[in-house]
């Protein structure tokens, strides 16, 4: 049960050196107060838009990602720091997919009343420091209390590089597939704590031409489908054995009789990346790439429409079974 905090212990709750805040104005300024904009924020928090400064030359990005309460996390296995740290990490995973800078970012809450200002510094403290290891400004947004649970909606500004913006519709046939980690069972606790590939994205395009490219979010057959559906409908071939999975996917599937190789498939919020590259391409990412980050071929886009996975030399067609908001039967 999630303890019935009073305003009073809430303020107590933030720290011994922080002043008491009160109502929205008050929230506002105390952000403000522990904000400090790069060079290219012209103006920041406090007018009725932000100020911001674009490079010469770059196209804008521009993403947003909405948490909600009951829905995409619980207060029994979340900190409200924890909300804050994936509310924005999920955007920049978004910035990386297309191998983006991220910029800007402003914040909507909704808050429940009673501890409003108490869990609104609390979810600050958890997306700050991420905010400032990626150099993102925050420049404002919206906050509100009401009677429902907390609500967290995060946009996100970035900017392209020279090499321009990768895309989901560019895969081609004949394209390998890769993805940047391991793969499956993000729910025992890696999807709190998602790692944005926003450097990683970067370094890989100036390395070779990324033709297409996607974060997983939804799991990598969902995610896989969408980048065929983006470039016209090729097919593409998985080849079971050369998807990485995940331990924590290992100790899922001794949980609840799946295999690993499905949580792989579907259980999505890993924030990998997969992208596909022309073949000749494929040795010298891989020779080249950021010391820490592997890089796993996994398979092929091909000229027949469809999903399909290779498993022990057969052939087998691939259902998209990844997360889904808006179906009904989704728990």
């Amino acid at each position: 049960m999630r303890p019935d905090l009073s305003d009073q212990k809430s303020q107590r709750d933030v720290g011994p050196q922080e002043p008491i805040v009160t109502g929205e104005f008050g929230l506002i300024d105390w952000v403000r107060s522990r904000t400090r904009p790069g060079a290219q924020t012209a103006l920041g928090i406090g007018d009725d838009c932000a100020l911001l400064r674009v490079s010469p030359g770059a196209e804008v990005l521009a993403t947003t990602d909405m948490l909600i309460e009951g829905r995409h996390f619980d207060f029994d296995d979340a900190t409200p720091e924890q909300i804050g740290f994936k509310a924005l990490a999920v955007n920049l995973s978004d910035i990386a997919a297309m191998a983006g800078i991220p910029r800007f970012a402003l914040i909507a809450l909704a808050l429940p009343r009673g501890r409003a200002v108490e869990l609104a510094q609390r979810v600050f403290a958890g997306l700050k420091p991420l905010a400032e290891r990626f150099g993102v400004d925050l420049v404002g947004g919206d906050t509100n209390a009401w009677d429902g649970p907390l609500v967290i909606s995060v946009t996100l500004l970035g900017e392209t590089t020279a090499q321009g913006a990768v895309r989901r519709s560019g895969a081609k046939p004949g394209d390998l597939i890769v993805v940047t980690g391991p793969l499956g069972g993000s729910l025992l606790g890696r999807h709190l704590r998602p790692e944005p590939r926003v450097e990683e994205a970067l370094a890989l395009h100036k390395i070779a031409k990324l033709h297409a490219m996607i974060d997983l979010s939804d799991g990598l057959a969902s995610d896989l489908a969408h980048i065929l559906d983006e470039s016209g409908s090729p097919g593409a071939t998985l080849n079971a054995d050369a998807i990485p999975i995940h331990a924590d996917a290992e100790t899922l599937a001794s949980r609840d009789g799946r295999t690993p190789l499905d949580h792989a498939l579907n259980d999505g919020e890993d924030f990998e990346l997969c992208f596909t590259i022309h073949p000749d391409d494929a040795g010298l990412l891989i020779d080249q790439r950021p010391a820490h980050l592997t890089l796993s071929l996994i398979g092929t886009i091909d000229e027949t429409p469809g999903l399909r996975l290779r498993v022990s030399g057969e052939v087998v067609p691939l259902a998209a079974q990844g997360f889904d908001h808006l179906k009904p039967d989704h728990s």
